[in-house]
């Protein structure tokens, strides 16, 4: 299978990327970047899946997303007649390498960051502001986005009405400049997946003894390091079951579990569905 951790472009020499976009009507774009992602939606309705979190989405629907989070909006439009466009930006991986923390008047932009690990909803009448705003970026290009850009979180830090999406897998610190290293472990993961993880592997990887390789992973995700690769399986089990016709028990041994029972096991754990429920999740009606 494809992993879906993904490269998004973003031009030489530019820290960010907007576009509009109109969202499939199958769900084929299950997928995880190193990149923030701010997602507005301006028409049609459909279904999102972030991490193990499946919710209805419609027009005005705004979301601010962490790295590392699979994601993806799924339209319904064949139903509702109406196309589904979204205007999405993206932030180079390399913004997290600015130090906001040192510039007062961004204080408040920092503690939007660090929020925005859980993933963020937001609700209300500047949402609409904001989404604008987005809309207007990707007819800009340079320090006039990046201005826009904070235009954008200006809106969002006073907006109180939030709805978290997603258990936490970012670390705490986002501007971390451990970003590089911590990416080659999520890379052995993905790509390892389906054959076996080694812990002594991992640590090799970065030049850590395991014991101290798994207080690093803790600090940096919030996770076990055993933790972060369960959750992968079974995101990877949901892009399946949503993707593919494949058999239940074709999927278990595709994520790398060898046992059926195992699988549902953490299946319900981390999606709070069985695999069959979360299949018949996306069945048009």
């Amino acid at each position: 299978m494809k992993i879906i951790k993904d490269t998004i472009f973003v031009p030489p020499n530019h820290s960010l990327n907007t576009q509009k976009l109109i969202l499939s009507t199958s769900p084929t774009q299950i997928h995880a970047h190193s990149n923030y992602e701010l997602n507005y939606i301006v028409s049609g309705s459909g279904k999102r899946i972030i991490g193990h979190n499946i919710s209805d989405f419609s027009k005005g629907d705004l979301i601010f997303l962490p790295p590392h989070v699979p994601h993806c909006w799924y339209s319904l439009d064949t139903l509702t007649k109406e196309v589904s466009v979204a205007y999405v930006t993206h932030f180079n991986e390399k913004i997290t390498s600015l130090d906001f923390s040192r510039i007062p008047e961004l204080e408040k932009v920092v503690n939007l960051f660090r929020s925005i690990r859980k993933g963020i909803w937001f609700k209300g009448e500047k949402t609409e502001k904001a989404g604008n705003i987005i809309k207007k970026m990707a007819n800009l290009r340079g320090i006039e986005r990046y201005i826009e850009l904070m235009k954008v979180f200006q809106l969002l830090i006073q907006i109180e009405e939030r709805e978290y999406l997603i258990q936490p897998i970012s670390h705490d610190n986002l501007f971390d400049r451990d970003h590089d290293i911590i990416d080659k472990v999520f890379k052995y993961i993905y790509n390892n997946i389906k054959t076996g993880i080694s812990l002594k592997q991992a640590a090799e990887l970065v030049f850590k003894e395991p014991a101290n390789f798994c207080k690093y992973f803790k600090t940096k995700t919030n996770q076990t390091f055993m933790e972060y690769v369960t959750n992968v399986r079974i995101w990877m089990a949901a892009k399946l079951l949503v993707e593919t016709k494949m058999q239940i028990t074709e999927i278990c041994y595709e994520c790398g579990y060898n046992n059926l029972a195992n699988f549902h096991h953490y299946f319900k754990l981390v999606m709070n569905k069985t695999p069959s429920e979360y299949r018949r999740a996306f069945i048009v009606q």
